[in-house]
């Protein structure tokens, strides 16, 4: 049994230990510079007050134009060719021009480069060189999953010094992604090596899943048996704790001993990353609780809202179905809305976010023997964030299944079971080493992630230098 476990170890780790070698390295690398994205800051930052003038239909009209009988959820926003309704259903969405309900797709390199230069401006970004570089449906930054409703995407390089290059949706004309060279450059040599990530396997999610999910678990096992034959070569000399082996295989076996524990968990989560509903559960709601959450409303009382400006210089107005009741919240700065429901409300009508008792309302028909919702803390076991700064997540437990909803859109940010609970901790907190008591003390966090991960990469050099001395000798004989 010993002599099959050395062997497998062996062959594992030769075919694998550059592979350790690049998690580890790359880890440290993530850990610090994380892959591109557009925060919501980032994008509300670049919204330009609405023009009202050029508004003439209103959010029912909007839905009737785009032609997505199912739609949940409408934004009108100032793009540069003026005021559009962005549409959004399921698996849809549309753009449509506030002035008259006609289609406001972006098929104009022209207006890609308006938009991206409007984007940048509100920003304080220098895009007076700014030019179309390609429009394109994958590149490197822009593989992942949630891009999907927005392609064919328009590159824009907008000159400045930062080398910071804006993506702009061909469907909805929104600027969705920013990178900078900096960000590029890290990320090569962090994420996309990490992932696997290049972007002819990554454009095929299916088989780029495969290939992560079998490599992941072959090193699994392999740091398995090799923590098996660690501690089984222990050996006692003088009465300290020692290794049989020398040179690079003790340095390989006494190290490997060190940092037993975290190369297991470390190497184990980073393959449940890849689990996607094998083993736990996958936190998406069922086909029942899509449809309450999804029913499409009754778009005709959105008009009861009119057209009239909450301020003259508000910057996004959106309309969103909730618990049966249509809601519309108008944004003028980052970290405050004004939220107004046909349902009673305060005397006015307005409030800035969802109440518990609407919470309450839409949960108690998702799932039985719901508790009144609390706020989410900020050092919660199971942290959720509200789109809106300082808004608070409204968590109800239904029992064992509990919802965490964002009290400023509705949006249900986490369903959470036992199954997904425990997959929390067995990925997330052995991977990112994001426990709440380290979270509170993020220099401590640093330092012992970039520390772990240097001995796991010195553990991994280790591995690579027997690897190669060993194909020596097998090519050799």
């Amino acid at each position: 049994m010993m002599d099959a476990i050395v062997l497998l170890h062996r062959w594992l780790g030769v075919v694998l230990c550059l592979l350790f070698a690049m998690w580890f390295a790359t880890g440290i690398v993530m850990h610090f510079v994380p892959f591109p994205s557009l925060t919501e800051a980032e994008r509300f930052a670049a919204l330009a007050p609405i023009n009202r003038t050029q508004v003439v239909i209103g959010a029912a009209d909007a839905v009737a134009s785009s032609g997505i009988t199912e739609a949940t959820r409408v934004r009108l926003i100032q793009r540069s060719d003026g005021p559009v309704y962005i549409v959004s259903g399921i698996l849809l969405v549309r753009a449509v021009r506030a002035s008259d309900g006609r289609d406001a797709t972006v098929t104009s390199a022209d207006v890609a480069l308006a938009i991206a230069r409007d984007h940048a401006r509100s920003r304080g970004i220098d895009a007076e060189q700014a030019t179309i570089v390609a429009r394109r449906n994958y590149d490197q930054w822009t593989v992942p999953n949630g891009f999907d409703r927005h392609r064919p995407l328009f590159r824009v390089a907008l000159g400045d010094a930062a080398g910071t290059e804006v993506y702009v949706s061909s469907l909805t004309g929104e600027v969705v992604l920013d990178t900078t060279l900096t960000e590029r450059g890290w990320n090569l040599a962090g994420s996309v090596l990490h992932w696997i990530y290049p972007t002819i396997l990554r454009r095929d999610w299916e088989l780029w899943d495969r290939v992560v999910w079998t490599l992941s678990l072959l090193a699994s096992i392999a740091a398995l048996l090799g923590a098996v034959l660690g501690l089984a070569r222990i050996k006692r000399r003088g009465g300290l704790l020692g290794s049989p082996y020398r040179g690079w295989h003790a340095l390989h076996h006494l190290i490997g001993l060190v940092v037993t524990f975290f190369l297991l968990t470390w190497i184990v989560s980073g393959w449940l990353s890849m689990d996607h509903g094998l083993l736990f559960s996958r936190g998406q709601l069922t086909t029942g609780e899509v449809g309450e959450l999804s029913a499409a409303p009754d778009w005709r009382t959105a008009s009861s809202f009119g057209l009239e400006p909450k301020s003259s210089a508000v910057r996004e107005v959106e309309w969103f179905a909730f618990n049966r009741t249509i809601y519309r919240r108008d944004r003028v700065v980052l970290g405050s809305q004004t939220l107004t429901g046909v349902s009673e409300r305060p005397s006015d009508g307005q409030a800035s976010i969802l109440r518990k008792q609407e919470i309450q309302s839409l949960v108690a028909r998702l799932a039985p023997g719901c508790a009144l919702p609390v706020v989410l803390a900020d050092n919660d076991d199971y942290p959720a964030h509200s789109i809106l700064p300082g808004a608070p997540v409204y968590r109800s437990r239904c029992g064992d299944l509990w919802f965490d909803i964002d009290g400023a859109d509705g949006s249900v940010l986490q369903r959470l079971d036992s199954s997904r609970r425990a997959y929390r901790w067995a990925y997330s907190a052995l991977h990112t080493f994001d426990f709440p008591v380290l979270m509170a003390h993020p220099l401590l966090r640093d330092v012992l992630i970039v520390g772990l991960c240097a001995l796991g990469l010195v553990f991994s050099i280790t591995g690579v230098v027997i690897g190669w001395r060993r194909l020596r000798l097998s090519f050799a004989s």
